[in-house]
């Protein structure tokens, strides 16, 4: 295959494994590695690239095995790794640290302290490494997987103390880790002792702090100032940010090995901090690059694995893989967050969700291809130790996600730290109808919060029991300050169409485009050059023409608003012949809790046993009509009772 066809197919292996993923609701990082090694049987990048740079006939005349494939991937490697990890520092507020601060910095100091040694005397008793190898093993496996776990927690929907935790403590750790497996490799690897020198690695170390923070907070304070001063047009912003992490990446790694990742996240960090610099276009064009390098990264890393290479453990590997996630990760985690606000149950989680990602085998790649271009009289002992550290690597990754992405959903709802598939509606807007309608959704157990900033409307839905709050739903303390434990979906249905529009544009982030709706457009068949455009909308609300207008002037001529449950003997026919054909379906509840919700792009079913909430005019039973059962009669609550 030649090197177009390749560098087409990766990508697209990448982008389909992910789709699969959320198809299946598999850990996505499993089919990557999947695909990659499929890939590896039939094409190896190594042999790829050596045959395009005749590198591979060189070595065929004298007899010297060449690393130009390595030696021109890892450099992209490098270069990925940065943006995602610049990616991954655009995501963290500053404010998350009030609640996940104390236990962050525990996680990244006492929890790597505590990981490291573990580690290492793992890999020295079980599988019988040098000590040298197993300290550079146990540094590379501090990290955790912040391309692993951000998917997962997305997925499982933890309270947000214990997700701000996890998400800030999977992307600090990563320069953290890389750093570390730096100092151990110069002092310890490289220098043949099995002991570090105090004094150069506290140097080493601290100008590898300095570096990365300086040149970090100084790219920051630069691109914020270009960004509130105009001096980029907005099509030039993302790829301006682009260009100066990786500038500052390169930058920094050369004046301190590995200080790049910590430039590059602090310079994420920075930009996400700064009040009044508007990146959300330069975060969602980060973010889509990062989910085409995610999928590419691991293909290419996938495909220069061999399988039968891991499967060659053992029962050694597989104990070293036990190890690392009942014994380490839960003794790191209990140990490091001894004495926060934390309790038993969140820390339970905690130690349940330590997957290992793109940076644990990036990092163990590099060092690797060091440790196999390491001048001396051990070349072949380096040789295979480097093969040893890249095959534990991806023991360790592809069991920690299998176990972590198996296991952590069905632990975090067994602790009450999260439901499966969340089904709570945040309904903008507190109308009189409104208000009924969330308190009926209430009284049948769905999760509502109602948001409005007329706080007597507010009032008047906490009198019903309806969980409000008086917040501007367009505002930053909406996004970043409510309580949206068991919210799966975005409702908006205020009297103004540009609100009810730009709140959805808000809240896809949040719940996704499937999951965001509101009221139809008063306008819309009025003037289509006075609408809005389609691009701006969620889906469409209980159906075409059923504005905001049109349902209050409903609710003012005398419907109401009620819940019925459907029977063998009382079935959907039943209920339009008894409300009439204009009854309008809202809701649709399953006997297990599935919320349906009627839109114009979607025909709800409803069966027997499924609880109809809808807006009818009328509540009358036919003389002729005998109930059979309870199940008959309507058993919601009338709204205007």
């Amino acid at each position: 295959m030649d090197l177009l066809a390749y560098l087409a197919l990766v990508p697209a292996l990448g982008i389909l494994a992910q789709w699969l993923a959320w198809r299946t609701q598999l850990p996505s990082i499993l089919l990557l590695l999947a695909f990659g090694v499929i890939l590896g049987q039939f094409i190896h990048p190594d042999h790829l690239l050596e045959d395009l740079t005749g590198a591979t006939e060189l070595s065929k005349l004298t007899g010297i095995p060449t690393q130009v494939g390595p030696a021109l991937l890892f450099p992209l490697v490098s270069l990925s790794v940065a943006v995602i990890l610049f990616e991954g520092g655009m995501s963290l507020q500053i404010r998350e640290l009030r609640e996940a601060g104390s236990a962050t910095f525990r996680l990244v100091t006492i929890g790597v302290a505590v990981t490291m040694p573990l580690t290492a005397c793992a890999a020295h008793y079980v599988l019988e490494f040098p000590w040298r190898l197993s300290l550079l093993l146990g540094a590379i496996l501090t990290v955790t997987g912040p391309t692993v776990i951000g998917p997962l927690l997305r997925q499982i929907r933890p309270s947000r103390r214990v997700a701000s935790t996890l998400k800030w403590e999977g992307i600090v750790i990563d320069p953290v880790g890389a750093v570390l497996a730096v100092l151990v490799f110069e002092e310890i690897v490289l220098s043949r002792h099995e002991s570090l020198n105090v004094m150069a690695t506290s140097m080493l170390l601290t100008k590898i702090i300095l570096v990365g923070l300086l040149l970090g907070i100084m790219g920051g304070v630069f691109l914020s100032q270009a960004l509130r001063r105009y001096w980029l047009p907005d099509s030039l912003q993302g790829v301006a940010a682009l260009a100066l992490a990786l500038g500052l990446f390169a930058i920094s790694n050369h004046f301190a090995e590995e200080s790049g990742l910590i430039a590059v996240t602090v310079f994420g960090v920075w930009l996400a901090n700064q009040k009044g610099t508007e990146i959300e276009h330069v975060i969602e064009f980060k973010e889509h690059l990062r989910t085409l390098l995610i999928g590419c990264l691991f293909i290419l890393l996938g495909s220069r694995l061999d399988p039968m290479s891991v499967i060659d453990l053992g029962w050694p590997g597989l104990a070293f893989l036990v190890i690392m996630i009942l014994l380490v990760r839960p003794l790191s985690v209990f140990v490091s967050l001894l004495g926060t606000p934390l309790n038993w149950r969140e820390k339970t989680f905690i130690s349940t969700m330590a997957p290992r990602g793109i940076v644990a085998a990036a990092v163990s790649s590099v060092f690797a291809l060091k440790l196999q271009q390491s001048e001396g009289g051990e070349a072949a002992a380096m040789e295979e130790q480097a093969f040893q550290l890249i095959t534990v690597t991806f023991l360790v990754i592809i069991g920690t996600v299998a176990f972590y992405g198996l296991v952590a959903g069905p632990v975090a709802r067994l602790l009450g730290l999260a439901r499966p598939n969340p089904q709570g509606l945040l309904i903008a807007g507190g109308d009189s109808w409104v208000r009924q309608l969330a308190k009926i959704l209430t009284d049948l157990k769905v999760d509502v919060m109602l948001v409005d900033l007329n706080y007597n409307k507010v009032a008047a839905a906490r009198m019903d029991g309806v969980r409000a709050e008086c917040v501007n739903i367009l505002s930053d303390h909406a996004r970043e300050e409510l309580q949206l434990d068991g919210i799966g979906r975005f409702l908006a249905m205020t009297p103004n169409d540009e609100v009810n529009s730009l709140a959805v544009s808000e809240f896809q982030s949040t719940f996704g485009r499937a999951e965001t709706y509101q009221l139809d457009f008063t306008r819309r068949s009025a003037s289509e050059s006075r609408s809005l455009s389609h691009s701006l909308t969620g889906r469409i609300l209980f159906g075409n023409k059923l504005t905001f207008s049109a349902l209050r002037d409903r609710m003012e001529a005398g419907a109401i608003l009620k819940a019925t449950t459907l029977s063998d003997e009382f079935m959907m026919d039943d209920f339009r012949a008894r409300n009439g054909k204009d009854a309008l379906v809202m809701f649709v509840m399953s006997p297990n809790g599935t919320l349906q919700i009627n839109t114009d792009d979607r025909q709800l079913a409803p069966e027997p046993g499924d609880t109809l909430i809808a807006m009818i005019h009328s509540v009358s039973i036919p003389k002729d009509h005998t109930a059979s059962s309870p199940s008959d009669l309507d058993t919601g609550t009338d709204a205007d009772s």
